[in-house]
């Protein structure tokens, strides 16, 4: 008997390895008709794990002081051994996780998946896809550049609209008047403590939901899609006569991590360019506002529509509004179809949302 056998029966006897891997893995039965957007949670979790492990190698370098934040940026850049691939990786994962996280809700929306029981994982999802984009945003700060220093002052400066709390909100989150040196404390420190910190905790009742409630069987080719769940007690939805989520399912996994991971690697190798713009190579300077700053593709159709609407306020309010009926969706849409061609009014204004977030996204980026 090898080593490893040995050591894997020894830990075994005392842990029962085996008996968690046969109910986790091949005992953990998935729907027949399962489909490769359900694999997205997956590419998530491995995305995540990019930009901690990169996140943390940049912290080795990095020195968050207003006085030497670029240079350390530059020095990783240009000195510090693969230290430009590390920086890139970092840059373009956030991107990247965004977009498949984006896809992920899209997809949960267009199959139904938040309706009951499941209301608590599309909150802990709308949350997750909060705390991302303000990881990102505290992010953007980090190498105080012209395009990083002025992004933020525009970002700060669009809370200032909120009445009565808005000019103290400001300073809260600046830490003065303007964006200094104490935005960039106070920034860094939600950036690689409380976030993350907070992100991984909701990631874990994220999954524990999911594993409670049962994953929903897609809809499609289903002959019993108006399904109604008894709400008078708990139930977990099995599925007898599925496949195993090991090996069958985890091949699907497989691939479409793989297959983020080439578009990652792509998009690090033959576009390096696509997270930065030319101000992001200029130090920050309080004193020379630049032409045209506009913020990252994502919040290119906040940033638009802001400028539609004659006054700040009246922007944010729209936008909190649409903010909230999309985290409150599941407790408006009670209907038990999830077939999204048996719901044409739902599909079209899902498709209409789709379309005006992209009609205002290309809009702020030319305008």
């Amino acid at each position: 008997m090898s080593l490893f056998k040995r050591l894997y029966r020894w830990v075994d006897l005392r842990v029962g390895i085996g008996e968690i891997a046969d109910k986790e893995l091949t005992g953990y039965l998935l729907p027949r008709n399962i489909n490769a957007w359900y694999s997205l949670g997956s590419v998530l979790m491995v995305a995540f794990a990019i930009q901690v492990v990169t996140g943390m190698l940049l912290l080795v370098y990095y020195v968050p002081d207003a006085e030497k934040a670029f240079k350390s940026v530059n020095f990783i850049m240009n000195e510090v051994p693969f230290g430009w691939l590390i920086r890139l990786c970092h840059a373009v994962g956030s991107n990247t996780m965004i977009a498949a996280l984006i896809l992920h809700m899209l997809s949960t929306l267009v199959m139904g998946s938040y309706k009951s029981p499941r209301e608590l994982n599309w909150l802990s999802g709308f949350l997750l896809f909060t705390l991302v984009q303000g990881i990102s945003l505290t992010g953007y700060l980090a190498p105080w550049s012209q395009l990083s220093f002025w992004a933020t002052t525009v970002a700060t400066n669009s809370v200032s609209a909120l009445p009565v709390a808005g000019p103290g909100m400001v300073e809260f989150l600046r830490g003065g008047k303007l964006v200094g040196p104490a935005t960039l404390g106070r920034f860094f420190a939600l950036h690689v403590a409380f976030l993350p910190l907070v992100i991984s905790v909701v990631i874990v009742v994220h999954i524990f939901l999911l594993k409670r409630t049962g994953i929903s069987a897609p809809p499609f080719g289903r002959s019993d899609t108006k399904t109604p769940w008894q709400a008078e007690r708990y139930r977990y939805q099995s599925h007898p006569g599925g496949i195993p989520f090991f090996p069958n399912y985890m091949l699907e996994d497989t691939t479409s991590i793989c297959i983020y991971l080439a578009i990652f690697l792509g998009v690090v190798f033959f576009w390096p360019s696509m997270p930065f713009t030319p101000d992001a190579f200029v130090p920050a300077d309080p004193f020379k506002t630049p032409a045209h700053i506009k913020p990252e593709w994502y919040f290119l159709a906040n940033y638009q529509t802001l400028k539609i609407f004659p006054n700040e306020l009246l922007g944010l309010t729209v936008q909190g509004a649409a903010m909230t009926l999309l985290a409150l969706l599941p407790f408006a849409d009670r209907s038990p179809e999830r077939h999204p061609l048996k719901r044409p009014l739902f599909l079209a204004l899902v498709v209409g949302g789709i379309l005006l977030w992209i009609a205002l996204s290309v809009w702020g980026h030319l305008s």
